[in-house]
């Protein structure tokens, strides 16, 4: 009987661990960069140095019984201060026949805001803050967007027709006093021809003021032929208040000499409905060489009227090389 009860026992310790085994696995991967850069203008009186940059990401993932996988993920990182921060935390879950569930706790974006760089990879953003104390050039516009904010849903549906990806986003009402309305976003992106990207993404901008809320469309396109792409890129920023639209449209050229080492030059204009009010315009020269996990960038952009006026503090060039690293 004594037998009888150690097998028992034996049987029923050996089902409880086979049933608390499951397929899990915890990932990290990182980039780390450095890169020196700088402004030069008419009124431009210092340019920058050396800046680092560094991210790790954790995620972990596991499939269960009935095919779903259930994956989050953080970031840590610092800014360029040195503080650390905890950022784009999410928790994503998959299936086949249901598609894509991201919640982002932090970090999150629209379907449309995650499609909206421009063709020429956003050179505004190397004026938006340039500190103007300290090297004598304002602080360039910045492209608008209808962001997704923290504890926002993107849906990705399951595949219906080859080359041909559908999303969609939610962020819920805020009771901050900036987002106190829902807001929703799609999007659209098909790649059914060889060579060929469209893109096409329509969000809405809740502020909670009416004179500052309305929509975001963004439509994208690019061709590959051959070593030679073409890309062009519309943002349109439109709500009731007319003074506060903006029009950004770019377009670049890529020229990809070897499976290492490509060049492109781009242009991109920032347009506002003010009258008395001058277009934004910048254009550049990139170029890039890879090799493994390594990768060297060079930039030269020109830039004129950032703020839409024609102040000399307006215009200057900026130049950049930097050396990144993938692990």
């Amino acid at each position: 009987m004594n037998n009888f009860k150690k097998i028992g026992m034996t049987a029923l310790a050996a089902s409880l661990v086979s049933t608390s085994v499951f397929a899990g696995e915890l990932t990290a991967s990182g980039s780390a960069s450095v890169t020196a850069e700088g402004w030069s203008g008419t009124t431009t009186n210092k340019s920058r140095g050396l800046s680092m940059g560094d991210s790790v990401v954790l995620g972990g993932s596991t499939e269960l019984d009935n095919g779903m996988t259930i994956s989050m993920s953080f970031e840590l990182d610092s800014d360029n201060v040195g503080t650390s921060s905890y950022d784009d935390k999410s928790v994503t879950i998959a299936s086949d026949t249901l598609g894509t569930f991201k919640f982002s706790g932090h970090g999150g974006s629209t379907a449309a805001s995650a499609m909206d760089a421009t063709a020429a990879g956003d050179m505004w953003d190397n004026f938006d803050s340039t500190t103007e104390t300290s090297i004598g050039q304002k602080d360039g516009i910045a492209v608008k967007a209808a962001a997704g904010g923290n504890n926002s849903l993107f849906y990705t549906l399951p595949s219906m027709v080859d080359g041909l990806a559908v999303t969609a986003s939610y962020r819920p009402a805020s009771s901050t006093a900036l987002e106190t309305a829902a807001a929703t976003a799609y999007g659209i992106t098909y790649t059914g021809v060889e060579g060929l990207s469209a893109s096409f993404g329509v969000a809405d901008v809740e502020t909670g003021t009416a004179a500052s809320s309305g929509d975001q469309t963004v439509m994208k396109a690019s061709y590959a032929y051959g070593p030679v792409t073409i890309a062009y890129s519309s943002n349109e920023y439109d709500v009731d208040g007319t003074s506060n639209d903006q029009d950004t449209t770019s377009w670049n050229v890529s020229y990809t000499l070897t499976d290492s080492i490509s060049i492109g030059y781009g242009d991109e204009t920032i347009e506002t409905p003010t009258t008395s009010e001058v277009d934004a315009e910048y254009s550049g020269f990139n170029a890039s060489y890879t090799a493994g996990g390594m990768t060297v960038t060079a930039k030269m952009i020109d830039a004129e009227n950032i703020v839409h006026g024609t102040g000399a503090s307006e215009d200057g060039e900026y130049w950049s090389l930097g050396l990144s690293f993938a692990f």
